[in-house]
């Protein structure tokens, strides 16, 4: 049994980027779990229009 497990989930935020303004994505979380609670998240990132992989430390969340 596995104690420690890597869990990854999508969810839609809106994200403000001050050249495209506020725009709704879909957000994957790259998590790190010990049984059933989070310690901590490993990576996130946000797919784009075109298809490519960005970081999500680029876009801020907006207010």
């Amino acid at each position: 049994m596995r104690l420690i497990k890597v869990r990854r989930t999508t969810k839609s935020e809106k994200r403000y980027h001050k050249k495209m303004g506020i725009l709704t994505t879909r957000v994957t979380y790259i998590k790190k779990y010990a049984g059933l609670f989070p310690l901590k998240t490993i990576h996130k990132y946000r797919k784009t229009y075109y298809g490519e992989v960005k970081d999500c430390q680029n876009c801020t969340i907006s207010a």
